[in-house]
């Protein structure tokens, strides 16, 4: 139940098919939904989660804000969503309109009032009170507005305005079309994650990002504030709750860390970080964060290979696709305990890596992946047309390049396009460069909008070289990043012409199975290989590993992704069952095969 007493059952509104769900969706509860603190790297106490029911409205595009409402929308749940009791598509000449009021608690009186939002796709303008606070273009990355001088001590209003084209536009927008079709899925619009507000002193931290150097002992603590008074600083350290470190710093400082504990896959210790900010003897600000003391690199092995390495090791990263879609709510999962579900199902089945293909996930997701201990590569949202099967699939499985400067064959024709492309990207990585479970940047996927793919890689490895960069997973290569980078469905895998470069293989399989009663639409399941219950599905992928894949290892593969985590709408390749029910190949052999995936 709401808190003003309205059901599930009674604002669902939705009208289209029955569609399966997970059993997380019976945990959504609307009084409290995704109540968990959204930020974990840094986290404060004062803080107030505005998730929960809104009115909503659709207008067409360049309407004024509607005076009637149509009905109401459970937050952050898209209005595609079942989830969000609507269920309806945002056309590309319609508005999408929220508005919700609130009343702030006694913690935020006297202080800076922050509101935040995970993401809103795509574009947006938020008012508070009637009054227009502020404006967001780009549908993946959070964003915020300080609306101290917009707020009354008790009842408030909050407005949202969202124009989202979807496919009809230039913008990132991964996989989402108006009408879904094999790997393109039912779009996200509007809210998405969660809306929050957060209570400041007039002096605070803005930003605390620490970076580990294992070879040097130390991490480096680079802290933001909003201060414009003398100050002092002071950081603590944890290990498992003892106080190992204690004194003042600076906002850029290197803190030594003698004989570190290693972060990693299977031992993913954290060192926990508490900062005091102080002025003039008091007290302003305490904020918490974490440090995983780990190392991205890429070395030689004993052969001389080129490998990918982990705290100066050679480790074979042997991963999955990711792509973090719900039946019941798209891209926002429907609970914190479903992001736990798959990352740990993962482990379970003897996986250490996840690809998050072409979606952000909320920052909760990664704060798991660091404790839990799964690596993660982080795709860039795909953006633009989709470049057509000839250059998306024939192209590049008989063995032809392409230059991707030709900016319309890739569908990147909109100098617009590209400098939104640029700019969404460093926004992405400004937000998720805190999180060290983060091992590999991958800028573009498949030719999808890919544009100066070399340049852009040279720029993320400037941006962030503590990581390694893949800059063209899959197919349009330019010789630059740091991987050789290859996919491969139905056709052989093959060991390529190496380079200076590691191989990967990222992206592969997508073996296929439907169990009835466990799929999104029955009729129109696809998928690329189709077996027809769990022992030939796991006959098939054992084979696969064994002739394939397992023989490549000691030439010089070093990761494997394959395709995917769950199946996703009518896309039936997952490990699991899209409601998560099912695991759908014997998972005892899936965890032997992962055990000699090793070097």
């Amino acid at each position: 139940m709401s808190a003003n007493g309205i059901s599930h059952d009674e604002y669902n509104g939705g009208d289209t098919m029955e569609r399966i769900k997970t059993r997380f969706a019976a945990n959504v509860d609307v009084a409290r939904v995704l109540p968990e603190y959204p930020r974990p790297q840094l986290v404060r106490e004062g803080w107030m989660n505005l998730n929960g029911l809104y009115d909503y409205a659709v207008t067409p595009h360049g309407a004024q804000q509607p005076e009637r409402f149509e009905g109401q929308i459970l937050v952050p749940f898209c209005i595609e969503s079942s989830l969000s009791g609507v269920e309806r598509a945002l056309k590309p000449d319609e508005l999408l309109w929220y508005r919700r009021t609130f009343e702030l608690s006694e913690a935020f009186y006297g202080k800076k009032v922050i509101l935040h939002f995970g993401a809103v796709d795509w574009q947006c303008k938020v008012w508070v009170n009637g009054k227009l606070v502020g404006t967001h273009t780009g549908g993946y990355c959070p964003f915020s507005f300080e609306i101290t001088g917009y707020i009354n001590a008790h009842n408030n209003e909050l407005t949202v305005c969202v124009y989202d084209p979807t496919d009809e536009g230039w913008q990132q927008r991964g996989k989402q079309v108006l009408k879904t079709h094999g790997f393109w899925y039912t779009a996200t619009s509007g809210i998405w994650q969660t809306v929050w507000l957060e209570a400041v002193d007039r002096c605070y931290i803005r930003e605390v990002k620490a970076v580990p150097d294992i070879d040097r002992g130390l991490f480096t603590l680079n802290t933001k504030l909003y201060c414009d008074e003398g100050y002092q600083l002071k950081l603590r350290v944890f290990d498992e709750g003892k106080e190992i470190i204690a004194r003042e710093i600076s906002t850029s400082e290197e803190i030594e860390l003698p004989d570190a504990k290693l972060w990693s896959p299977e031992s993913p210790f954290l060192y926990d970080l508490q900062l005091e900010l102080s002025t003039q003897g008091e007290l302003r600000d305490t904020v918490r964060s974490y440090v995983g003391m780990r190392k991205c690199s890429i070395g030689r092995d004993e052969k001389g290979l080129p490998r990918l390495l982990l705290n100066n090791k050679p480790y074979f990263q042997r991963g999955l696709l990711d792509q973090g879609y719900w039946c019941e709510s798209l891209l926002t999962p429907p609970t914190d305990e479903a992001m736990v579900y798959d990352i740990e199902v993962a482990k379970r089945l003897g996986f250490n890596m996840l690809r998050k293909h072409i979606k952000v996930e909320p920052a909760r997701w990664y704060y798991h992946c660091d404790r839990l201990g799964m690596l993660v590569w982080q795709d860039m949202i795909s953006g633009g047309a989709y470049i057509g099967d000839w250059t998306a699939g024939v192209l590049p499985n008989i063995g032809i390049k392409v230059k991707d400067d030709d900016y319309k064959r890739f569908s990147r024709g909109e100098k617009q396009a590209r400098e939104d492309y640029r700019r969404e990207l460093f926004e992405m990585i400004d937000a998720l460069e805190v999180f060290p479970s983060i091992y590999c940047w991958v800028p573009f996927n498949e030719g999808w909008g890919q544009f100066d793919a070399k340049e852009i890689g040279e720029a993320v490895k400037k941006r962030d070289p503590s990581r390694i960069v893949d800059h063209a997973s899959g197919w349009y290569d330019q010789g630059g990043g740091e991987l050789n980078s290859m996919h491969k469905y139905i056709l052989p895998v093959r060991l390529p012409k190496l380079d200076d470069r590691p191989f990967a293989l990222t992206e592969f399989g997508g073996y296929s199975r439907i169990i009835d009663g466990h799929v999104w639409d029955r009729q129109k399941c696809f998928g690329y290989r189709m077996f027809a219950n769990e022992e030939k599905l796991t006959k098939a992928y054992r084979r696969l590993l064994e002739k394939q894949i397992l023989p490549l290892i000691p030439k010089g593969l070093s990761a494997t992704i394959y395709t995917q985590v769950s199946d996703v709408e009518n896309e039936v390749n997952g490990m699991m069952t899209y409601d998560r029910a099912i695991v759908k190949l014997d998972e005892d052999t899936v965890r032997a095969l992962n055990e000699k995936m090793a070097y």
